[in-house]
């Protein structure tokens, strides 16, 4: 990362003025933006840092010997040092570059998983995951004769630890596969204390780390997580880039993800050698400008403070909390006591479609449905909720909006 200083002051105004779409009006009213779990807004820093790319210093990387190649390729590099040192990953080795979390999950599930599960065998999960945390490993088991598990959450959204406790402890969990932050309730699991069990019991941790990259300081060392993914879109980067850390000696194990370009040292017709990691798992020419534009937004969050827009953030879900339960039948849905930026709530008789649209008209961009979570949403007796998720650019008088705009589908829709 470059070495740049924290600002001694959270100004939310002065980083609402680093991202041009917030000036957007919507149907004449500002646009407010508490989308921010399924894509974050895009600092200038970030677009610029793009811009200039394509501009001054594209090229396809790794092999050129030109200058346009060389330049590409020490800056898609150097995107790779700063992620590690982000992560506090050990080895840029352990840095491997992918489309999103989805991508980082399935890369698991079908090496490392594939490889190691048989028949009996359990990968433990809880009520919270979200479908890519699912899905694949449905698949695996399928394949290879392992079951899925699930740990139970409580009705304030928390994973319940006494089965989860007894759940790990049976000694057929192969893989714990969790999320850091929920992203339908907001809820921050316990991260340390699950992965220290699952170690115990001989279970590797996967950690879908998508929400939580970009509300708080994550260290993939301290957590002692085997794999943490996480997504470049949900932290102010682009789309289409992320990022699956892997200790190096579970790395160097797995057998290769796709097979191509870039991830092979040697080709004949009768056999190929594949290169160490993180090659191994980059076959064919990789999203260039979203590695150095994702190493931009790392650089912008740590400018503004990772923990000063945790502290902001905050902030916003507790004031949010206090002013939703205003509106007359609103209901929020997880009130973990350790929470991110993420509030989901339904109103009583309003189905959550129409809360959103209603929203909308008023130039306020909430998130409506099941928000990939299916199972959980069950877990509640809900078919969806409405979500508004903070990030670092929102303000109290933003929520003081919203909470308005719930008044007036509350009265429309009586």
């Amino acid at each position: 990362m470059t070495d740049q200083k924290t600002l001694p002051v959270y100004d939310v105004e002065r980083i609402r003025a680093d991202f041009p779409i917030l000036a957007t009006q919507v149907r004449g009213k500002p646009l407010v933006y508490f989308d921010n779990a399924a894509s974050s807004q895009k600092p200038r820093q970030v677009l610029d840092a793009e811009r200039a790319v394509y501009e001054t210093s594209y090229a396809n990387v790794h092999r050129g010997v030109h200058y346009l190649s060389e330049k590409a390729t020490s800056a898609y590099e150097a995107a790779r040092e700063t992620v590690r040192a982000w992560l506090n990953a050990a080895s840029e080795r352990e840095i491997v570059f992918t489309r999103g979390t989805t991508e980082g999950l399935n890369l698991v599930a079908y090496t490392w998983g594939r490889a190691h599960l048989k028949p009996g065998d359990e990968i433990l999960i809880t009520h919270l995951e979200h479908h890519s945390n699912i899905v694949p490993w449905q698949i695996v088991a399928e394949q290879t004769g392992a079951r899925l598990v699930v740990v139970p959450v409580t009705d304030t959204g928390e994973v319940d630890q006494d089965a989860f406790d007894r759940m790990i402890a049976g000694g057929r969990v192969k893989i714990m596969a969790v999320a850091h932050v929920s992203n339908a309730l907001g809820t921050i699991l316990p991260l340390r204390r699950m992965i220290d069990a699952a170690h115990a019991a001989g279970a590797i941790a996967v950690i879908d780390g998508a929400q939580a990259l970009p509300h708080m300081r994550v260290d993939v060392r301290a957590l002692d997580a085997d794999f943490y993914a996480v997504s470049s879109h949900k932290a102010y980067g682009p789309t289409g880039f992320g990022v699956l850390y892997g200790k190096l000696p579970l790395l160097e194990a797995m057998p290769p993800w796709q097979g191509g370009g870039d991830m092979i040292e040697t080709v004949s017709f009768e056999k190929t050698t594949y290169a160490p990691p993180p090659a191994k798992f980059e076959a064919g020419t990789p999203h260039i400008v979203g590695a150095i534009a994702f190493a931009a937004a790392l650089d912008y969050l740590a400018a503004v403070g990772v923990e000063a827009v945790a502290a902001h953030e905050h902030d916003l879900t507790a004031y949010a909390h206090e002013r939703l339960r205003e509106i007359n039948r609103l209901k929020i849905v997880g009130e973990a006591r350790e929470k991110a930026g993420v509030v989901s709530f339904a109103i009583d008789g309003i189905h959550p479609h129409d809360i959103g649209t209603i929203l909308d008209q008023q130039g306020i961009a909430v998130r409506t449905g099941h928000h990939c979570t299916q199972p959980l949403m069950a877990r509640f007796g809900l078919p969806a909720t409405a979500r508004a998720s903070f990030g670092m650019y929102n303000t109290r008088a933003e929520v003081d909006v919203l909470v308005d705009g719930l008044r007036k589908v509350v009265k429309f829709m009586g």
